[in-house]
């Protein structure tokens, strides 16, 4: 279905056999690769069956506390057993952070309930690495509503349309060239603002939109969105092949982390490595696109795992820390716990947690001001003073969830800050950072990565600190992408690299050439991963595969 209209679509011959794709929003071709829509399902089936075959240990029921650092130099982490409650540090050549995203900030999300940004805040809270555009929220147009949980994005790919409580399809309206596939930030801040116009659908739990998905067909969604009919049958009560689903923005992904460089390494914590969702890898800048994550996560595993590998085969980083070090690091974790279970707060883990996610909903969302930003920095700081008094009623030292929802809601509240104090100071909008009384987008002051650090312990708000990106290097220059408003302020830099792009394209023939020219990137990539990809127009042959190799 294309635009509401059955059209059939022949393939090539010489695509049988190859990983489909499909289409995805503010894309212009059909480039996602999915498995029906349990694609992440299949790759944790595919990375769990290799784990097992290569007999690599899994430490299940362990929880990384803190990191273990002295000098610029990231040696472990200490890590709680959340059944025994005991404490063990793990020393290490390599830390890899590779714990998704920090979606439990937020009231609505379609993140797991795991995903509490645990792993930032580990980072952030060294004080030698920094967190990069931490205020990079997306919201995802689809989460059932009320839940918040997932409807993939491939339902408005394979032709399912958005409609109003009167059953009109609005997205046209606002998005006439990509309608329901422009970006997830476009589409869910025109849902939200057709539901401010009157056109919401009233349920008990509030207003909410429609996806209608029934034209696709009950076999299309039986067997390709099997994973939506499941959740709208489990969820909701309804049939999507019959019914329309309930739907309503809601938070959905991270485009912050851990700034890393090319390799997945923390620039300023030697040792320290992130991966996937918990890094600020470059992939996304502040505004993923649908089907990226997968990709990230496939081929940022691929390549922060070989470099990790390299960093562990070299000499010159083997481990050399003193005892004390480690044993000091364990002693004020140890410590960190004991107040919380025998320091007699008066404050409550859960209720704090609550709020933070009220506050974060309600005024760090999809529509941001500068009088709800600072309102909610104001408060989230509040919090965080109040949650280094939390009390539990429990005193057990192990399976013990309250006293496991007290340390980490004290870090979620630091993470938190990081997002409001970040929207707060970055006075434009960009992406999925959308600043209603700064609604440009202003490339000349803003075109730069915003550094997260939590210096010392009794701060009650992160420094921030910019990393101007290099125009001069990009091989697409900033403008605008074919969606949303074509409205912001120019980088000074933009129209000479621009010209100079657009004359390489003209000058050179060769694509490998071109892109050596514009940005090249081999020479980031491990030894093995540097060989050229195949396309069905332009088969590898071995003369072609020599070249590579020279």
């Amino acid at each position: 279905m294309i635009n509401g209209q059955k059209v059939r679509i022949t393939e090539r011959e010489q695509a049988h056999g190859l990983v489909a794709q499909r289409d995805f929003g503010g894309t212009k071709k059909w480039r996602t690769c999915y498995v029906a829509d349990g694609t992440g399902h299949a790759m944790l089936q595919a990375v769990g069956d290799q784990t097992i075959a290569a007999s690599i240990p899994v430490h299940e029921r362990m929880e990384a506390l803190a990191l273990i650092h002295e000098a610029g130099r990231c040696y472990g982490a200490v890590v709680r057993n959340l059944v025994s409650g005991e404490l063990t540090a793990y020393v290490a050549k390599a830390t890899a952070i590779a714990t998704g995203g920090a979606g439990r900030l937020y009231r609505v999300t379609t993140n797991a309930v795991i995903c509490e940004g645990i792993g930032h805040a580990i980072a952030l809270e060294t004080g030698a690495a920094a967190l990069g555009n931490m205020e990079a929220v997306q919201f995802h147009p689809t989460g059932i509503f009320p839940a918040g949980i997932l409807v993939t994005e491939g339902c408005r790919g394979d032709g399912g349309l958005l409609k109003d409580a009167s059953g009109q399809r609005f997205m046209p309206d606002y998005e006439p060239e990509k309608k329901e596939l422009a970006s997830r930030d476009v589409v869910s801040r025109r849902m939200e603002e057709h539901i401010a116009k009157g056109h919401g659908a009233k349920s008990r739990f509030g207003e909410h939109l429609w996806l209608d998905i029934t034209l696709l067909g009950e076999h299309h969604i039986k067997h390709n969105l099997r994973e939506v009919y499941e959740i709208c049958h489990y969820f909701l009560g309804l049939d999507p092949s019959k019914e329309m689903i309930p739907v309503r923005p809601a938070q959905h992904y991270t485009m912050g982390g851990v700034r890393t460089d090319a390799s997945g390494a923390s620039p300023t914590l030697k040792g320290l490595f992130a991966a996937g969702e918990a890094a600020c890898w470059d992939m996304h800048g502040f505004n993923r696109l649908g089907g990226n994550s997968v990709a990230e996560t496939v081929v940022a595993g691929m390549i922060v795992g070989e470099r990790i590998a390299d960093f562990c085969d070299r000499s010159d980083n083997d481990v050399a820390i003193a005892t004390g070090v480690v044993r000091e690091a364990l002693a004020r974790e140890q410590a960190r716990l004991a107040g919380l279970l025998t320091g007699g707060g008066s404050e409550d883990a859960g209720a704090l947690k609550q709020r933070m996610q009220e506050i974060m909903t309600a005024r760090v969302g999809i529509f941001r001001t500068g009088a709800d930003l600072e309102q909610a920095v104001d408060e989230l700081r509040q919090l965080l003073i109040r949650s280094r008094s939390i009390g539990l009623r429990s005193s057990s030292p192990g399976v013990n969830p309250e006293l496991v929802t007290a340390y980490r809601t004290q870090k979620m509240i630091k993470l938190a800050l990081t997002v409001a104090y970040g929207a707060l100071a970055r006075t434009e909008s960009r992406g999925a950072h959308f600043r209603q009384d700064h609604p440009r987008r202003n490339d000349a002051e803003w075109l730069k990565r915003t550094l997260a650090w939590w210096k010392n312990d009794a701060d009650t708000l992160p420094t921030l600190t910019y990393e101007p990106l290099e125009v001069a290097k990009m091989e697409l220059p900033p403008g605008w992408r074919g969606y949303g408003a074509k409205d912001y302020v120019e980088h000074p830099h933009t129209a000479a690299r621009q010209a100079e792009v657009e004359a390489a394209r003209q000058r050179i023939a060769d694509r490998y050439q071109l892109q050596r020219t514009l940005m090249p990137y081999e020479h980031l990539l491990p030894p093995r991963l540097r060989g050229r990809n195949e396309r069905i127009d332009e088969p590898l042959t071995d003369a072609t595969a020599r070249r590579a190799a020279e």
